[in-house]
């Protein structure tokens, strides 16, 4: 069995058929990528499993546990983060600010600091996310307004705030859209140190094959909502399915 298992999985929006019978194994502390043309329904799965859509039909289990028709903040707590295509942060706030806000989230989702939490707590939390901006080379940055920076540290950023809520599972939305090369390049080996260092489970969607190959260890190939292909890197590259589905027609 793997962290992650989605089984018969579907998802219709009217008469279109987003996902249709996704089964999905995904093992514990591996980088799993899933790729596919546009309108593959692989931001639609990642929906299912934050909580921002629920299937009609099927099961998705982490660790065991179902992660459908739970709140995104339920999610949260069951160790799963998740990273969008355009970095979500909080950008009138500094980024220091930016790491602490996760540190004092409540059971609840919200994110008010009450009278029950002891100065000893705010200064364990602080001593957290300053670890997390050293840990990620942003130490520097600390006290920059974080709506002034490039969209390559802003990522960065988005993933500290993350990290600071040690998930076990990182689920990684078109990483990469939108930055320039050497913001990608150092996405990568960012990703690459991340994983070198915490026991974490990560699933990517991306479009940049650079990116894919650079990371995956398992890719699954999906078209039309339903999963073509899984294997190893080496194996994907030159699939006729893989093929089919980028190129039209088999090779």
């Amino acid at each position: 069995m793997g962290i992650l298992e989605i089984k018969n999985v579907n998802k219709r929006f009217g008469g279109l058929q987003a996902l249709g019978n996704v089964n999905l194994t995904v093992m514990e502390n591996t980088v799993h990528a899933i790729i596919g043309p546009n309108g593959a329904g692989k931001s639609t799965l990642l929906n299912c499993l934050v909580g921002k859509l629920l299937p009609d039909t099927g099961t998705a289990m982490f660790d065991g546990r179902s992660v459908l028709g739970k709140k995104p903040h339920q999610i949260n707590q069951m160790g799963i983060s998740r990273v969008f295509q355009t970095p979500e942060i909080f950008a009138d706030l500094s980024v220091l600010e930016n790491v602490m806000i996760p540190c004092f989230a409540h059971r609840d989702g919200s994110f008010k600091i009450n009278a029950m939490s002891s100065l000893m707590r705010e200064r364990d939390m602080l001593d957290k996310a300053e670890h997390i901006l050293e840990d990620l080379n942003m130490a520097d940055k600390r006290d920059m307004h974080a709506g002034s920076m490039s969209r390559g540290d802003k990522r960065r950023l988005e993933l500290a705030m993350c990290l600071v809520q040690e998930p076990r599972l990182l689920l990684l939305d078109e990483p990469t859209a939108g930055m320039a090369r050497a913001d990608t390049n150092n996405t990568i080996d960012l990703l690459k140190e991340i994983k070198a260092k915490r026991d974490i489970t990560m699933v990517i969607i991306e479009h940049d094959m650079h990116v894919v190959f650079s990371l995956a260890e398992r890719i699954t190939v999906m078209a039309q909502g339903t999963p073509l292909v899984e294997d190893t890197p080496d194996k994907i590259k030159g699939h006729p399915k893989v093929k089919e589905a980028y190129l039209g027609e088999a090779a």
